[in-house]
């Protein structure tokens, strides 16, 4: 399967990854295994949300930012290896939702975030994962998720 022309199929088109404005890298790499920063839902600089799951936000609007998430990962991963089809799999998931005392749900945010990679990668995006809830997040986004790849030598 071609990376490149599965999100064409899918309608996806990755942005040139934003310099990051701290002190951090976007992708660091230790032997085959990629570990991404970090992402949150903008588009073009800006959030596509702003706010908590449960209180501001419906599930569907977190679930949307999961999956911008996900593509300004493809994003960064895409400018650090120049060629998608040199991630073997996706190993761990790590996702944050800002969420309302009383929300609950955060598997079902994170779960467009899962479907994506599946839907990208096949079998070797299936991975590990875990869905925390957080009272705050930075920039009041409503999601952070950070991933773990393998690469082939």
């Amino acid at each position: 399967m071609n990376i490149d022309a599965r999100l064409a199929e899918l309608g996806i088109t990755l942005s040139e990854p934003a310099a990051p404005k701290f002190s951090y890298v976007p992708v660091k790499q230790t032997g085959n295994l990629l570990y991404t920063s970090g992402n949150d839902c903008r588009v073009n600089g800006e959030l596509i949300y702003h706010g908590s799951l449960g209180k501001e936000l419906s599930i569907e609007q977190g679930q949307e930012a999961a999956r911008q998430c996900i593509i300004n990962i493809l994003s960064s991963l895409k400018g650090y290896l120049g060629d998608l089809n040199r991630i073997s799999g996706c190993v761990k998931m790590l996702g944050f939702v800002q969420s309302a005392d009383d929300f609950k749900a955060q598997p079902l945010v994170m779960n467009s975030a899962s479907d994506l990679l599946i839907a990208v990668f096949g079998e070797s995006g299936k991975h590990a994962r875990s869905a925390i809830g957080t009272n705050t997040l930075p920039f009041d986004t409503p999601v952070e998720i950070e991933l773990i790849f393998e690469i082939n030598a």
